[in-house]
């Protein structure tokens, strides 16, 4: 049985480490999580992931790690100090506030009063001061996303590197949005990750590119084996005044289908806005045409925070098993795990947490691997289906007669003795990428 509730995600992720109340001994924070030993760990496979698909594996585009904080002029000229606003509503009866868009037939979603304030707008957007005085000079934004930095770099990345169009800048980082109501968990958060790419073409054939990159991000998360049928594309209808083509793809979440990455095509509207303002010439010369212009940008932006969640939230189950007992398995692809393999010595006596520890270090130079050897290893073997460990290697009494040890897989259960000279290629089998991608394909 798949568990899909989110008493049972959030639960499960404080319990095994994976996601903290953010300042909880101090009562937390809303809108703000911490990641855990397991958690940071899933995350940054995630991140490995995605980079390795974007920038390793093509050879049109280029990394970026911009700043966080950012200055006001970018923001007001790329149209977010006038736009990046949500509508929002007071309830006079229960004091409630909720954006305007959520109001349910005009009444309060708390307590079905009509007695509600006028919508007013509400900034998204930190902000913070930059040197010792405090005053109207001195401000500056945390970034709301990651794009814009990509796009005032647009040039700086063009001439270092010498690339023709077309090609793509990538980003990972953090982002801050004050939402009026954080929700469902790490869903919503007022500070999280994106994992962002602008795609620089020519003017003309931004429609191609936007097609080829819908089906491209597709098929980057169907390859986790999160299973095809929990997503879904959803077209725009009404896109943004800055694009001519948007969708989202949606991820089948425990609340629903939601979006988990955006694709957009974002015509030139950003470089030139930063082109007309700062003065500086945002412009690509074209050899094959012998013109300059100033590009057209498709949009890919992923919510990490989101896809740590679809994560989660697939491989959670809960299992019966033959002997009347049950057990709790994060059926996480091996891929993105945050071990991929446990050490077990059967006992902690007769040289067997020698020739484990030994395998340990051994290992540890290719995998990132957990040594355990506290209380019985059924137990063991229970804890590390509760943090996704997908392989577990058991040193016991046979090993000291002929050099061989059992694995475990995590999925089915099923053991195997193999020799401790095969155990580097055993491992690879399971979460190999090149491995992964051909037994999901």
């Amino acid at each position: 049985m798949v568990a899909k509730t989110m008493e049972e995600l959030v639960s499960l992720c404080k319990r095994r480490g994976f996601i903290f109340p953010s300042n909880d001994i101090y009562g937390g924070v809303k809108g703000l999580y911490d990641y855990g030993p397991m958690g940071v760990e899933l995350k940054n496979n995630l991140k490995q992931s995605w980079w390795k698909s974007m920038v390793y594996e093509r050879d049109d585009i280029e990394g970026l790690d911009a700043s966080i904080l950012t200055s006001p002029d970018v923001l007001k000229h790329s149209g977010h100090e006038d736009t990046f606003t949500d509508p929002l509503v007071d309830c006079r009866s229960c004091k409630s506030r909720c954006k305007a868009e959520n109001l349910e037939n005009n009444s309060c979603p708390n307590c079905k009063s009509k007695d509600l304030t006028d919508p007013r707008p509400f900034n998204l957007m930190f902000k913070t001061n930059i040197g010792p005085v405090e005053d109207g000079s001195s401000f500056a934004y945390l970034r709301p996303e990651t794009c814009q930095q990509i796009f005032t770099n647009f040039k700086n990345v063009l001439d270092s590197t010498n690339r023709t169009l077309p090609f793509g800048v990538a980003q990972i980082g953090k982002v801050f949005r004050n939402e009026i109501i954080a929700r469902q968990f790490v869903f919503r958060m007022r500070e999280f990750e994106q994992m962002e790419m602008q795609f620089f073409v020519r003017p003309g054939t931004q429609q191609q590119w936007y097609e080829k990159w819908k089906k491209n991000r597709m098929n980057w998360h169907i390859s986790l084996g999160l299973g095809k049928e929990n997503y879904r594309f959803h077209d725009h209808i009404k896109v943004a005044h800055y694009a001519d083509a948007a969708c989202d793809i949606e991820y089948n979440f425990p609340f629903g289908f939601k979006e988990i990455e955006g694709i957009h095509s974002r015509t030139d509207y950003d470089l030139s806005q930063h082109e007309k303002h700062s003065g500086k010439k945002l412009q690509y010369f074209d050899t094959e045409l012998n013109k300059s212009y100033i590009p057209y940008v498709v949009e890919t932006s992923i919510g990490l925070d989101r896809m740590f969640l679809a994560v989660l939230s697939n491989s959670l189950v809960e299992e019966e098993l033959d002997n009347n007992s049950s057990r709790t398995v994060l059926k996480i692809p091996s891929i993105l795990s945050p071990y991929k393999v446990a050490i077990l010595p059967l006992v902690k006596k007769d040289g067997l947490s020698e020739i484990a520890t030994d395998l340990y270090n051994k290992l540890k130079i290719e995998f990132n691997i957990i040594y355990d050897e506290k209380d019985a290893v059924g137990r063991r073997y229970r804890r590390q289906d509760a943090i996704g460990t997908p392989l577990c290697i058991t040193v016991d009494h046979q090993t000291l007669d002929d050099n061989t040890i059992t694995i475990r897989n995590r999925d089915t259960m099923e053991q195997k003795r193999i020799s401790i000279d095969s155990v580097s290629k055993e491992i690879m089998k399971e979460v190999n990428l090149k491995n992964w991608l051909k037994k999901n394909s």
